[in-house]
């Protein structure tokens, strides 16, 4: 059989693949309905950890401090900082008597680890459902406390939520970005509605304190310097106690990286992460990395070659199709919808991008928490 022929075959498997991903996989976040019921009764935990974000901190702690709910406390982790990000702590603590300070010097033992003072942080907390986020992310609501504690329940003690990025007008880098954080959160979704549930992200997160202590908080991935968000979640998620949050109310918005270099070293270190998963996750995600690659790899090769280009071109349309529909769904739910037009560019450079990452990772260790 000419080479060809084996590379039609080959293509029409990844669309097949693909297809099953769109229609089986993220369809499940696509066509759900945020659920939730009323814990507004529950009091939480806010928990955020800070190194050098002394500016940060001024900015965007007050939509912290002024969410609309009843009983909450902020604990703030000043993780050895060498800037002013304590003295800032110590004039909010002035002002908002819900907050909680954990001041931490490192240890040699844990020198530079976030989940060393994040462990701290948690010990600290007096109340049993903690809620997540980053010294550099705004709540898009003042009801966004209330949001994420209304997923909370006897069965479901941990809440996955979605962490976007300020858009940045006129900026190609500021859309890659949007976009890679909007096919990663209906990728963490969509598993997590299909009974897999595999990571959630730091800045919109939340679990109860019970089920930490009961994995013995970060100690099997401990000396993994990041993955405080996805690895721990991978350890204890399961069908049955995870909840997903992803109504406008309940998102976070973060800063997004202003050169292609700082986002790029940033997801050489979340990306290293994803080797610690568990092997079921990594070849599933494996699987829908080399599907999106193979599309258009051996997209381009058979339209050169002008090979049963009717098939090939109508196997390209239903697939694009596929991801203009469903992909276009979600970034009307996650508020995202100036990409849709751009989504065959963005993920032609996303792929270029993940590939470097992942040989550079092969080659050197990225660095870690700052």
């Amino acid at each position: 059989m000419p080479l060809l022929f084996v590379l039609l075959y080959l293509f029409l498997v990844v669309v097949a693949i693909q297809t099953i991903f769109f229609l089986g996989v993220y369809s499940k976040f696509v066509f759900s309905k945020d659920k939730q019921s009323d814990n507004s009764s529950l009091p939480v935990s806010v928990i955020i950890c800070a190194k050098n974000e002394a500016e940060n901190l001024k900015t965007f702690l007050p939509s912290i401090c002024e969410q609309d709910y009843p009983n909450f406390e902020i604990v703030l982790i000043n993780d050895d900082s060498t800037d002013d990000t304590l003295d800032v702590i110590e004039a909010f603590a002035s002002q908002y008597s819900n907050i909680k300070i954990v001041n931490i010097k490192s240890i040699e033992a844990f020198w530079g680890n976030k989940k060393y003072a994040l462990t701290l942080g948690i010990k600290a907390a007096k109340y049993e459902y903690l809620l997540f986020t980053d010294a550099d992310c705004e709540p898009v609501s003042t009801h966004w406390i209330s949001e994420m504690s209304n997923h909370f329940s006897k069965e479901k003690s941990i809440v996955l939520g979605y962490g976007g990025y300020l858009k940045i007008k006129n900026s190609f880098l500021n859309k890659l970005i949007r976009y890679e954080t909007l096919i990663t959160a209906v990728n963490y979704f969509s598993f997590a509605m299909s009974g897999m549930p595999y990571m959630g992200v730091g800045r919109n997160l939340a679990y109860t304190k019970e089920e930490f202590f009961n994995a013995n908080g970060f100690i099997n991935h401990i000396k993994v310097r990041s993955g405080d968000d996805d690895l721990f979640v991978n350890q204890v998620a399961t069908p049955k106690n995870t909840a997903c949050a992803f109504s406008e109310n309940s998102f976070t918005l973060s800063v997004p990286k202003k050169s292609y270099k700082a986002w790029y070293l940033q997801k050489r270190r979340h990306v290293s992460t994803a080797q610690h998963y568990k092997a079921s996750h990594k070849i599933l995600l494996a699987l829908l990395y080399i599907s999106n690659f193979l599309f258009w790899v051996l997209a381009l090769v058979l339209f050169m070659a002008q090979i049963k280009w009717q098939i090939i071109l109508g196997a390209f349309v239903l697939r694009l199709s596929l991801q203009y529909l469903i992909l276009g769904l979600a970034s009307k739910k996650l508020k995202e919808t100036d990409l849709i037009l751009l989504f065959p560019l963005l993920e032609f450079f996303l792929i270029i991008t993940q590939l470097t990452i992942f040989i550079n990772n092969i080659i050197s260790k990225p660095k870690h928490w700052k």
